[in-house]
Formats: structure tokens, C-alpha cells, sequence
């Protein structure tokens, strides 16, 4: 009798799982599809389905191809029903180079040019240039304090501070403070939420862009000799040196929701301005150490605004003692593309109002 019961729970549970992955399918959604040059994963698996995170969950492996995550143009991917359960397979010529999960160049820019190190301060840096210039370009000398054990011919990176993440408080969460020349705080952006970026919360990191690279020539004490390549805007006085690495980022995505949801996960600020819509980039206030991974998909949400109740008061005066708290505002959704240790960067994938500095990241399934 037990064993009856635990076959039919068994089934009872695996029709549930089964409907609900049916559930997600798209309502219009194809049987078949044939692969494009110019298609992204995000896109195709919108196709098929409601929620495109969901895609690794119901794409069947083909032993046949040693990723089996990778979809070429030329592939035409078909849904099927293996033992009852919607799969998305493929099969067909693969021509060109494999479909991205996202275009690249809506992300390059902050995977070439971006980093997050942990405090820029202690890094060597730019003490002077070649003739006592202000700004120094290709060909140049560069000389460099404070870059211990280099060697000729080693390959280095000049960056400059951007911003420091971190900081805020409980309630409002980490926020961003724009950095000087010497990496040192300036003030905190104006755009964040009140009390968002105040320094009484925990450091995140600090954010470098990449200027140029440049190749040792020389070490004399603590100095080293620097000439710049040809690619690369200016340096100057204060940039920070890092050693250069040749490709530090992945290349490929896979969208998926995350295990878990960090505590106090936002946005942390967005790139060129104060507001982003579909295809734009924002900071987060999580990181590897939080368990976030490229491809982890979250919601976007606005704080609930705190309303005082003016119809049960009369006035405004006697309801600033009575607010009531809104529900969240449904945002969009971002995905995650590269992952530091405390701070990540995701594109803003699909939305129906700006993302903003503040927002709360939550399960992409989220409802509320």
C-alpha cells in the first residue's frame, strides 16, 4: 500500500512539474525554428517561452555536440514532448560562429573597459609623464610608482577611477560616490535615494576604467618605466596601474534564475545617466561572495513609496504620523554578465519603466 501511495505521489508530482514547465510555454510559440545570423539566445528563447530564464531547464542534450548549450544559425530547433515534458532540440547544418545569449556589443564596452578592484588607493600609480606633460598619449614614456616586482616587457593596464561603491545604510542599501584623480571620495552621486551612499556601510570596491596599455621598458627603484601602445585615450597623473590581462570575462551567457536571492540586492548605479531601459547596463550591490553567477537572472523592482493617509487624517500635517507603505513597483528584468567579488554588472534586458540607482533585485518569477 505505502509503495502504491508513493508511485502515485510520485506522479502526482511529476504531472504538476511537467504542466507548470507547460505552463511556461509561450502561447504563440513555434515548433520549429531556424537559427539566424543576428540572432541572441535571450530573443530565440523568447520565442518558445514566457519566461526566457527557463531555457536550460527544458533544452534537451544532444550527445552529439560537446555543448550542448550552443545553437549555430543554420540550426533548426524543434519542441518536442520526451516522456511527457516540452523539450526544445536541434539538429541541422551549423554555419558561422555560435548565437550569443545577448549581443556583445551591448556589453563590450564594460567587459574590456570596466574592472572592480578592491580599493584603488593601494594601487602603484602614474607619478609622471614624459616632459612633465599633463596628459600623455601613444609612444610616450609613463613612469609608474609603487609596481613591485615588475619586469621588462611586461604588459600593464592604465585605468582611472570612476566610482566607489558601498556605503548607505540598512534601509536604503549601498550606494556609489563619484572618485578624484588621487581615488579619493568626492561626493555622493546626487541621483541615489536619500541616505543612499553614505559612508557608514560596508566598502563594495571601486570601479577603474581602462585608459591604455603599455609595455615596461625600465625599473629604476621604486619607479618603472612605461611606454604606451598605440590604442587607448590619455593618462595622466593619479591613473592606476594593474597588470593586463588577456581576456578576464566570459564570452558565453546562460540565463537562469539564481538559488537564492541575496539580502538587500539592488542596483547600484547605471551607466551613462540616472535611468536605463532594454539594453543598457547597471551595477549591482552583489557578487560572487553573495553566490551571484553571469547568467543569473533577476527582477527589477521599485521601493514601495510611504504615503501618508490624508482621506483617515483630513490634513497632511495630521498624516505624516500615519503613512502607509505601497506596494513595489514591477521594473523589468536584468541579467548578469560579468561578477566581481562584491559588485556585478547585468544589462537590463527587457522593461516597462527606467531602472533607476536604489532598485531591489528580486527572483525573476517574482509576483510582488
Amino acid at each position: 500500500m505505502l509503495k502504491r501511495l508513493l508511485a502515485v505521489t510520485a506522479a502526482m508530482l511529476l504531472t504538476l512539474a511537467t504542466a507548470a514547465i507547460a505552463a511556461e510555454l509561450a502561447e504563440d510559440h513555434p515548433t520549429t525554428y531556424t537559427v539566424k545570423k543576428g540572432d541572441t539566445l535571450w530573443d530565440i528563447a523568447g520565442r518558445f517561452l514566457k519566461k526566457p530564464w527557463l531555457w536550460p531547464e527544458i533544452w534537451q542534450a544532444n550527445p552529439q555536440v560537446k555543448n550542448p548549450h550552443l545553437i549555430f544559425p543554420g540550426d533548426v530547433l524543434s519542441l518536442v514532448y520526451i516522456d511527457g515534458e516540452p523539450r526544445i532540440t536541434s539538429e541541422g547544418p551549423q554555419i558561422g560562429e555560435s548565437v550569443n545569449t545577448i549581443p556583445l556589443s551591448d556589453v563590450e564596452p564594460f567587459l574590456r573597459q570596466f574592472t572592480v578592484v578592491d580599493d584603488a588607493q593601494s594601487l602603484p600609480y602614474v607619478i609622471g609623464l614624459e616632459d612633465d606633460r599633463i596628459y600623455s598619449t601613444a609612444g610616450q614614456l609613463v613612469f609608474v610608482r609603487g609596481l613591485d616586482g615588475a619586469q621588462p616587457g611586461q604588459v600593464v593596464d592604465f585605468t582611472r577611477p570612476v566610482h566607489t561603491f558601498g556605503g548607505g545604510d540598512a534601509e536604503e542599501g549601498p550606494g556609489r560616490s563619484v572618485l578624484d584623480y588621487r581615488s579619493a571620495r568626492t561626493h555622493t552621486h546626487w541621483g541615489n535615494p536619500p541616505g543612499f551612499g553614505e559612508a557608514d556601510g560596508e566598502h563594495l570596491g571601486d570601479e577603474l576604467q581602462l585608459h591604455a596599455t603599455g609595455e615596461v621598458t625600465q625599473i629604476q627603484g621604486e619607479v618603472a618605466v612605461v611606454v604606451l601602445r598605440e590604442e587607448g585615450r590619455e593618462v595622466r597623473v593619479g591613473d592606476r596601474v594593474l597588470p593586463s590581462e588577456a581576456q578576464p570575462y566570459d564570452l558565453q551567457f546562460m540565463p537562469r534564475a539564481p538559488d537564492s536571492i541575496p539580502e538587500n540586492a539592488r542596483v547600484l548605479s547605471v551607466a551613462d545617466g540616472m535611468q536605463a531601459g532594454p539594453r543598457l547596463v547597471v551595477a549591482l550591490s552583489v557578487g560572487a561572495r553573495d553566490g551571484i553567477r553571469n547568467g543569473h537572472t533577476f527582477s527589477i523592482w521599485h521601493d514601495g513609496a510611504l504615503r501618508p493617509d490624508t482621506v483617515k487624517h483630513g490634513n497632511l500635517m495630521s498624516a505624516k504620523a500615519d503613512k502607509v507603505e505601497m506596494p513595489d513597483d514591477f521594473v523589468g528584468h536584468l541579467m548578469v554578465f560579468r561578477t566581481f567579488d562584491k559588485v556585478s554588472y547585468a544589462l537590463v534586458m527587457n522593461g516597462i519603466r527606467p531602472t533607476h540607482p536604489g532598485d531591489l533585485l528580486k527572483h525573476p518569477d517574482a509576483s510582488q
